[in-house]
């Protein structure tokens, strides 16, 4: 996994950012802030990390304000590898997801890492996606 270029889920980002301690999930997002761990994002997926931390009860939940997480997002890009997808032959099982599928099309060396037991169980992706704690272990 050393040479992989991974992609964060949002599910994965919003976790990170609600918990405290050293979970999984808060070590990937604190690796993403710190660029211990080289990543791709899409500017679906930027928009998605927005649109969903920007909800008004995650607001209330994360206290961070858009501001503030306009401001971890910038981190986030100045880290990141941005790359646009091309349109995927896998279909996603949620059509919500096409856009981490057609983004995990682009090279063979992304992996994506999510919480999501949907995508964590679709064969057409098989050994290219990883659980927080997976991606943890293999570190």
């Amino acid at each position: 996994m050393r040479r992989s270029t991974f992609v964060v889920d949002t599910n994965v980002l919003v976790a990170g950012l609600l918990t405290k301690g050293s979970s999984p999930v808060s070590r990937i997002v604190d690796g993403m802030l710190m660029s211990t761990f080289r990543y791709a994002i899409s500017t679906a997926l930027l928009r998605e990390y927005r649109m969903v931390l920007v909800r008004p009860g995650l607001l209330r939940v994360h206290r961070l304000g858009i501001a503030g997480i306009d401001d971890i997002l910038t981190d986030i890009v100045l880290h990141a590898v941005m790359i646009e997808p091309q349109r995927s032959a896998h279909r996603a099982p949620d059509p919500g997801d096409q856009f981490l599928y057609d983004l995990l099309a682009i090279r063979a060396d992304l992996v994506l890492i999510t919480g999501d037991q949907k995508l964590l169980n679709h064969a057409a992706i098989s050994g290219r996606i990883l659980s927080p704690r997976q991606f943890i272990e293999s570190m």
